[in-house]
Order: C-alpha cells, then structure tokens, then sequence
C-alpha cells in the first residue's frame, strides 16, 4: 500500500473535486469540503516527502507495465517538495477563498475546478513520461482558463482568451518537441530517455529540439519576448485566482525547463548563451513594467515576470550551485507571489480599489496589518535574513565563480530595481496620508467586515508569511533540501536507477 503513496497527492484532490461535484449547489458545504481536502493533501504531501527523504527517489509504474513501456510515476526530492509548497499554498486559498468566492461563482464549480488545478499540478510534477507531461498541462490550461472566467465579466473574459491562447500555442510547441523525440529516439520515457539522448550523432538536431521545448516552456513561465499574456489576465480575477496563478502556474514552466534540460537535453554552449540573454531581457523588461505600473496588482504581475528571470538564469549557468539557487528562489518564489495576490484582495477591500492613487495610509489605519504586509514585501526584496536573500547569495556567488558578469549584473539590477519598486508601493500604500475618496454605497469595506470574514483574509497570509519566516530564520533546511535537488538533477544515474528499479 506504501508503494502507491507516490499517487496519493493526485488522488486527494481528485476524489475531493468529484465530491464536491456533489454538492454544486451548496456553497457552504463546498468550502468545507475544500478546506478538508487541502489539509489532508498537505498530510499525504508531507508523508510522502519524509518517505522520499528517508529513502530516496521512489518510483511507480502504472498498470505493472514495466519501464520504458507503462506509465512512470517518478517521486524525487524536486518534484515532492513543490507539491508540498502546492499544497500548503491550496490549503491557505482554500480558507482564503471562503470569503473573497462569493457564492454565485462558487455554484459554477470553482471549488471542484480550484482542486482539479491542483491534481493537474501534481500530475505535472510526478510524471516521468514527456506525453504525460503534456496530458498534465492540458489539465492545468483547461482548469485555469475555468477560473479565470468565473463571473464572466468583460475584462476576465479578455484576460482568458490572451491567457488560453497564448498557452495553447505553447502546448502546441511542447507537442511538436515531442513529436521530435519519440521520431528521434523512439521514446517518450524521461530516464530512458536521458541515456539515449547522449548517444545520439547530430548532437545539433537534439539542441535544436531542446529550443523548441524552451519556446513552449518559455511561454507558460512568461519568460521574454513571450510574457505580455501575463500581467493581461493575472490581474482580472478574484484575489484568491490570482494568488493560486502567481504563486504556482509559472513555476510549472520553471519546473518542466529544470527537469529537461537537466535529465534530458544537458545544456550546450550555445543554448546556455540563449538562455543567460532571455534571462537578463526577462529581468529588465519585467522590472521596467513593473516600475511604471499604476495598479498594484499589475506591479505585481510584471514582477513575477522580472523574478522568473532569476531562476531561468540560475538555470543557464548550469553549475550545481546555481541550480540550487534557482530552486530555492523558486521556493521562495511560490509562497511569496501567492502571498502579495492575497494582499491585494485584502488592499481591494480597505480602499475599495487597487490603483495606487487611491490607496494610502495603511501604517496609520491598520499597523498590525501593515507590519504583517511588510514581510512578503521585504522578502521579495530579498533584504536579509528574510527569504529572498539567501536564493541571491547563490545566483551571485554562481555566476561570479562562473565568470559570468553579465549575468550577475543582471542580478543585481533586478534586485536593486525590486527594491526601488517596492519603496514605491510602500510610499503609495502605506507612508502617505490616506486619500479623501468617496465610499461605494454597494461595496463591503474591510472594516465593516465581522471578525470571522477578517479572520478568512487574514489567517491564510498568517500561514503564508509564517512558512515565509520559517524559510528565513531556519534556512539551513532549505539550502539542505535545494543542495539535495541540485546534486539529483545534476546526477541523473539516480532518476534512471529509480525509474528500472536499479540498486
């Protein structure tokens, strides 16, 4: 029974959205229901890391076919940790999400979307097949573009249709790589194929081929020139939609480029050139929108763009230590993205807007808040010890000690241009004196909230910000568990041996 507990994540979240399908038209019962299935997902999440951790990668073939011919489920220190990330992040938006989910969404199924979007993610992050790969993406796509409509008011509606096609597209790209593949090797299996790969004479058809999945990958993180579908729809949902997007979507695209062009397509020269100069452009464009934005939720769209650059750098230097950096800020990433959309919901409803002009006051008005506000923002900043420091400190020691200077430059502007932008909302939202607007007749304020409506807001960014504080202050354990990655990755002996059931 142990064995199949590499599935269970998937399961979890299966059987809860089909039994939330039961109860459609009970909003109240959903959010129960929901609530309980995120903490048993962070449960089975949990176990199944400790299992991994203790024993190493752990492997599962679908309907006793052996490798290379069934289905391979594949559990590694990499792909466990970020579906415990995903789970802790769903169990937050699933509280969060009981008051900021009004219940005529909440009767169009956004409960059982919300958890078929978490199957489809850890899906993605177990499967060890490239097709299946593509099938769990499918599912994220269909499941995303559900609840980016919810409402169906015009601007969301504008929003999907950049967000689905733009994806589409990139599915399509990812299809045609695979397509490449299997006619180049005859396989689609992930450990098969990273020993067939190196044997293979036109070594040139392969990094051609790995760029066609950098393209498809590339569009769904938002990377350079591929992003403007992003800060189009991210803002346009409801605060809890947009914190699961910020927090998760764009690091499944992190995730497939980390797990390719490691186990399968070993980045060459050239690519590795490509890649720093997508990089370094995806930073300076994604700082630069951020820095002219007048909507805080925008701000914050365009700097999950600036970020993605870090990690896609980190990448590109393909070092050890630099591949441990960019998991890390890919740790960091996800809890802290997901943590500033949930802000915004609760900016939403103090000012009743989210343009900057019309926010202000914040420190006077709400300290507590404020100062629970600041971790996430300082984090992302990466002011030391908080979370977003200690992912920097290997980037810039990687690049340095790999003679990259370009790259590190670029590190240090995204850095110094998300501090000048954080300063901008803190001087705009929280320092200047709060704006004489008039208050929206038909729109509930923050402070005409009950305490148990406060309570849905604030507890799930308490949680966020806890996991947030815990990555800063005990950053050891981190590092420890990103070095473990970095060495796996880096090694793919143990990924095969796990996959053919090699001792």
């Amino acid at each position: 029974m142990s064995e199949h507990l590499i599935i269970y994540p998937i399961i979890v979240h299966l059987i809860t959205a089909v039994l939330l399908l039961f109860f459609w038209m009970k909003p109240k019962i959903q959010r129960y229901i929901s609530i309980l299935g995120g903490g048993v997902g962070i449960v089975i999440a949990a176990l199944l890391f400790q299992r991994v951790w203790s024993s190493g990668i752990q492997s599962i073939q679908l309907g006793n076919w052996e490798a290379p011919f069934g289905i391979s489920m594949v559990a590694d220190t990499l792909a466990v940790s970020l579906i415990l990330l995903t789970n802790i992040v769903a169990f937050a938006l699933a509280i969060y999400s009981t008051e900021n989910m009004v219940s005529s969404r909440v009767k169009f199924g956004y409960y059982a979307i919300f958890h078929f979007l978490i199957m489809g993610l850890s899906g993605a992050f177990l499967t060890g097949d490239l097709f299946n790969l593509y099938v769990w993406f499918e599912v994220i796509i269909i499941s995303s573009f559900v609840l980016l409509t919810i409402g169906g008011r015009k601007i969301q509606i504008e929003g999907a249709v950049k967000y689905f096609t733009l994806n589409m597209i990139s599915s399509i790209i990812f299809l045609t790589g695979i397509a490449m593949v299997y006619g180049a090797t005859g396989s689609l299996n992930m450990a098969e194929l990273s020993r067939i790969i190196p044997e293979i004479e036109n070594q040139g058809l392969i990094q051609t081929i790995s760029l066609v999945f950098f393209i498809g990958f590339g569009v769904k993180s938002g990377v350079f020139p591929l992003y403007f579908w992003l800060p189009a729809s991210y803002h346009t949902p409801p605060a809890a939609v947009s914190a699961l997007f910020a927090g998760l979507l764009t690091k499944v695209g992190i995730y497939a480029m980390l797990r390719v062009f490691t186990l399968i397509f070993p980045l060459g020269e050239v690519n590795q050139i490509i890649l720093m100069v997508i990089a370094g452009l995806t930073m300076f464009f994604g700082g630069i929108g951020a820095l002219v934005q007048k909507d805080i939720l925008r701000v914050f769209s365009y700097l999950i763009i600036c970020h993605i650059g870090f990690m896609v750098g980190g990448l590109s230097l393909f070092t050890e230590v630099a591949i441990v950096g960019a998991v890390m800020y890919m740790f960091h990433d996800i809890i802290v993205k997901a943590t500033l959309y949930m802000m915004g919901g609760v900016m939403f409803r103090i000012f009743g807007s989210t343009k900057l002009r019309n926010m202000g006051g914040l420190m006077d008005n709400y300290p507590r808040l404020s100062l629970l506000f600041a971790i996430p923002l300082f984090a992302l900043v990466g002011i030391p010890p908080l979370s977003g420091f200690w992912p920097k400190v290997s980037l810039f020691s990687a690049s340095y000690t790999a003679g990259e200077i370009a790259m590190l430059v670029m590190f240090i502007f995204a850095s110094l241009i998300t501090l000048v932008i954080i300063a901008k909302v803190w001087n705009k939202s929280f320092s200047k004196d709060a704006p004489k607007l008039e208050r929206k007749s038909s729109f509930k304020y923050f402070e005409d909230f009950s305490f148990s409506e406060k309570a849905a807001y604030v507890v799930p960014i308490i949680i966020l910000v806890g996991v947030t504080l815990y990555y800063s202050f005990f950053a050891e354990h981190f590092q420890l568990v990103a070095a473990r990655i970095g060495e796996e990755l880096m090694n793919t002996e143990h990924y095969y041996n796990a996959v053919f059931g090699i001792k």
